[in-house]
């Protein structure tokens, strides 16, 4: 089987290359570089050692991922017609991509892949920086950070920041985690005589400082609250040690039933953030909702029943098998083919659950909504099998006659009056529905009009220095209709 062997060039020239390292690049027949712009490549030049190196290849791909395939396609290839050594900076297994394409393509392509020796660069890093890795250390990609990579309590590496490309890019995913203040280190040629710079600087000046292809950047722990506080590991441990035996005792105390109004109770102030259009009020009522449930989550971890891991892992589950048109072979090409991709996966659930004979379609429907929200919900499930009026006339006709019993029950008692204001509510809902009109939020619009004329009323009333009981309904009614006329 035909072999490529893999060497680490190490951190800087020849001198701090390991021997047998040394002896192999001297040996090869076939030898090749993934990059010229080493320490050592110049080096090994110069005694007259022979190389190809693949820079080329960095000037004929838009990204990086597309350079490495190529690379590897190019040593598979080459590998066939004898066997090759081929030599990275630092440590093969050390922020190697292309050595991990070859590790996981060389079996399909017949060809042996062996990693040799090699210095990584992290050893000089960690005696230059002070660092023990020990106490936790992340080595990234510059080229393909994702904030989710960013651990606040880790010493991070990012490294193949090869330009200011790079370096802008790992300046703004840093920024979603760090403030723009915090120190950053940019080290270029670690361990390499001359060559070597090490800068700290705050990370918004991180893409203005000069980079090469062996620059790297350090980012080291913090328990800057400006940082920690934003993380959702730390929220769960702050809702944790308040359940706590040295917690709050209010806290303590809490079930899920003595809290379950809350949940209702700041869902609606979410609500009415939105209304307000008030962006910073929205964010911190979304903060109290969470809150809510994070809440319910420790308890229920107390009791040994789930997690709040098991609460998302459920929903990142449900979103992907309810997402076929997104995560799966299905299309989509409108909300409402969206919509019906979403309810069918619902039913196959419930099928499988062995709810799919469930007594009734209205089951789905939570009996803790409010009677507005309800109704309407009640009426979409029957309509979506039938039970529905055919024109919008015949649910005028319906409001119509309601409003009429509604006469008629008046006279009959409260408990009559009561079922028929009912019936008419429900019938109204209907029409909504058939106008394509959210009942709850044209009934919250209308309630936000009137008391905005009734203000109105109230503070003519005090620029007059009078009260209530001083007008008549008829002034009231002068004022409400002047509110009304300017447009509120």
């Amino acid at each position: 089987m035909p072999t490529i062997e893999v060497v680490g060039l190490g951190a800087g020239g020849l001198d701090l290359m390991p021997r047998g390292v040394y002896r192999r690049l001297r040996a090869a027949d076939r030898l090749f570089l993934r990059t010229a712009e080493h320490p050592a490549a110049a080096e090994l030049r110069a005694e007259g050692i022979t190389f190809v190196a693949f820079d080329s290849l960095y000037r004929q791909h838009d990204t990086f991922e597309a350079v490495y395939e190529a690379i590897c396609h190019r040593l598979l290839d080459e590998a066939r017609r004898g066997d090759v050594l081929y030599a990275v900076p630092g440590h093969p297994m050390v922020a190697e991509r292309t050595v991990q394409l070859l590790l996981e393509r060389g079996p399909a392509a017949g060809v042996r892949v062996v990693i040799g020796g090699g210095q990584s660069f992290l050893d000089p890093l960690f005696a230059r920086l002070g660092i023990d890795p020990i106490e936790g250390l992340a080595v990234l990609d510059g080229t393909a950070l994702r904030r989710e990579h960013l651990a606040p309590h880790l010493h991070l590496v990012i490294t193949q920041v090869y330009d200011a490309f790079v370096a802008a890019d790992v300046k703004l995913t840093l920024m979603e985690v760090y403030p723009d203040d915090y120190p950053v280190t940019v080290v270029t040629a670690v361990g390499v005589p001359q060559r070597e710079k090490v800068e700290q600087k705050p990370l918004y000046l991180l893409d203005r400082l000069a980079t090469d292809n062996l620059t790297l950047v350090y980012v080291p722990p913090t328990d800057d609250p400006r940082v920690i506080n934003r993380r959702f590991d730390r929220l769960r441990e702050v809702v944790a040690i308040l359940r706590g035996p040295e917690g709050c005792p209010w806290d303590r105390e809490q079930t899920h039933r003595s809290i379950r109004k809350n949940v209702i109770e700041e869902a609606y102030e979410v609500a009415q953030a939105i209304d307000d259009g008030d962006p910073d009020a929205l964010c911190e009522e979304l903060g109290d909702l969470l809150l809510q449930v994070m809440l319910h989550a420790q308890m229920a971890e107390e009791e040994g029943i789930f997690t709040v891991d098991d609460v998302i892992g459920g929903l990142v589950d449900k979103l992907i098998r309810r997402h076929p048109h997104v995560f799966g072979d299905r299309s989509a090409e409108s909300a409402e083919e969206a919509l019906a991709n979403w309810e069918a996966m619902k039913q196959r659930e419930a099928a499988a659950k062995g709810k799919g004979d469930a007594p009734s379609l209205l089951d789905s429907v939570p009996r803790a909504l409010p009677a507005l929200l309800k109704a309407w919900k009640i009426q979409k499930k029957a309509a979506s099998v039938g039970f529905d009026w055919t024109a919008l006339d015949d649910v005028f006709a319906k409001v119509e006659e309601e409003v009429r019993e509604v006469r008629e029950a008046a006279a009959q008692g409260q408990e009559r009056a009561a079922d028929e204001v009912g019936d008419l509510l429900f019938a109204v809902v209907n029409l909504a529905r058939f106008l394509h009109v959210d009942p709850e939020e044209a009934l919250a619009r209308t309630c936000a009009k009137f008391a905005r004329r009734f203000r109105h009323i109230e503070a003519r009333l005090r620029a007059e220095g009078r009260t209530f009981a001083d007008v008549t309904l008829a002034e009231m009614d002068r004022w409400w209709n002047e509110a009304k006329e300017n447009g509120q």
